[in-house]
């Protein structure tokens, strides 16, 4: 086969690219960067090879809009052109104005969130590319920035939820479900360029659909509705032709998230699910404004644990909300104590700008709000370690991420990619044992365990 050159004369541009925040700030990214190769533009390495530099934002809490604004400062000294995108670029301060260009006005351009349009009309406008058919090509999976052995597959954009502590939805806007047609599409293309993990994401990866009323679409020629746990079980049977995993992030716990638990028995749709429940007590929650009760998470919890013993459960948790009395905390320390969540991440609540819950009476002091998150993440220590620990001696399916020369790094059904532990497998110096290659699935056994990771051999 001969590849075709570009023609002659033809220099394209090259554009840097600086992402920054979440993983539905990452798959913004990628649809940027997707669409710039489709067009015919490179991408540099470095600040001084580009032509122009693009900076995807966040700006959900304070330590996020100063990490967004450095980085735009420092595109802006290093090259001099810069497009600002993302969260931050849809963020305004006090008085109304837009945070960036008061703060940078030599920006050439500023988008929010899911902006691939604006974006490139932005970089047509100050960066020019003749066109040329021999380069202007794109893989139908698009350009991804994970490992090329996992990526993540954004459902929806925005969210419908009004959490005090919360401004996405000024950022990114109400809930918008993507076609289900569209979505299985793309994780179709992903699997067959050889993705072996596929991370479903939204704001609400529960409420897909509730804005189209679940509007029935067509996939391979059958009917299929625009709901969660159709979409479910179709990307389940995607992943089972392609021997690959479909794991769940952002699931509020919904009656229906019940119809979703049977599809995590074959091992394709992972028994995984990453569920932000913020808190446990009843009033904070209706402070927080959040759409579930304390009390219905750990009766959902313990019900799905028993229709699957396998599931994993993944959450992150606020110490110190505005109000917060200690008796509030204490009967958060005892939800945790019972529901046993796998996989916990806790934060001191910090006041993000803009947000309801800055005009909440009796705010907790700085000193309390750490406390309390040492004091949850401590009780979370022993409870991960034990849950860990009833795992050595058993055989378990890994993706490996890495390979060094004495071992390599893997992560099991219960640890999705960079906020959950590990698995590491010691390197086979037995001819005939099984090799481990980036991006393969192998089986271990495991030997080892502390309160994080996990270690183990190969079968």
């Amino acid at each position: 086969m001969v590849i075709p050159t570009p023609a002659a004369g033809v220099t394209a541009p090259k554009v840097g690219f600086v992402s920054l925040g979440c993983p539905k700030a990452l798959v913004d990214s990628e649809q940027i960067l997707t669409q710039l190769r489709a067009e015919g533009y490179q991408t540099a390495k470095s600040y001084d090879g580009a032509d122009l530099v693009i900076v995807n934002t966040c700006g959900f809490i304070d330590a996020a809009v100063q990490e967004s604004l450095d980085a735009i400062g420092e595109a802006l000294a290093e090259n001099g052109k810069v497009i600002v995108t993302g969260c931050l670029g849809a963020k305004k301060d006090a008085a109304g104005d837009d945070i960036i260009t008061k703060v940078h006005p030599k920006v050439l351009a500023v988008t929010g969130p899911h902006a691939v349009t604006e974006v490139m009309e932005s970089v047509h406008l100050h960066l020019p590319k003749p066109h040329d058919p021999f380069i202007d090509l794109v893989p139908d999976h698009g350009v991804k920035l994970t490992p090329k052995h996992y990526a993540y597959l954004k459902i929806s954009e925005g969210c419908n939820h009004r959490c005090s502590f919360c401004i996405i939805p000024s950022m990114r806007g109400d809930l918008v479900s993507r076609r289900i047609d569209e979505v299985l599409l793309e994780a179709e293309n992903l699997f067959k360029a050889g993705v072996k993990e596929l991370l479903v994401i939204s704001q609400d990866t529960s409420a897909y659909g509730v804005d189209v009323k679940f509007r029935t679409g067509f996939w391979n020629g059958r009917p299929i509705k625009t709901h969660m746990t159709q979409l479910v079980e179709a990307l389940g049977q995607l992943a089972r032709q392609h021997d690959a995993w479909v794991r769940l992030h952002y699931v509020y716990p919904y009656p229906h998230v019940d119809q979703a638990i049977p599809f995590m028995g074959d091992g394709h749709v992972l028994p995984y699910l990453d569920i932000p429940m913020q808190h446990a007590h009843p009033d904070v929650l209706k402070r927080m404004k959040r759409p579930a009760s304390g009390e219905k998470n750990l009766e959902r919890i313990l019900n799905w644990r028993k229709m699957n013993p396998d599931l994993t459960i993944r959450s992150t948790f606020i110490a110190g909300f505005p109000g917060e009395t200690e008796a509030e905390f204490e009967y958060l320390l005892d939800f945790l104590k019972e529901a046993q969540i796998d996989r916990l991440g806790c934060f001191a609540y910090s006041p993000v700008e803009g947000a309801t819950a800055n005009e909440l009476a009796n705010p907790v002091p700085e000193e309390v709000r750490e406390e309390r998150r040492a004091r949850v993440m401590l009780l979370q220590e022993d409870i991960s370690a034990k849950r860990l620990q009833a795992k050595v001696g058993k055989t378990l399916r890994v993706l490996v991420d890495e390979v060094g020369p004495r071992e390599a790094i893997g992560r099991s059904a219960a640890d999705a990619p960079e906020i959950d532990g590990v698995v590491h497998i010691k390197r086979p110096l037995v001819p005939g044992k099984q090799k481990l290659a980036v991006g393969q699935f192998a089986d271990v056994v495991i030997t080892k365990a502390d309160a994080h990771d996990l270690w183990a051999n190969p079968v």
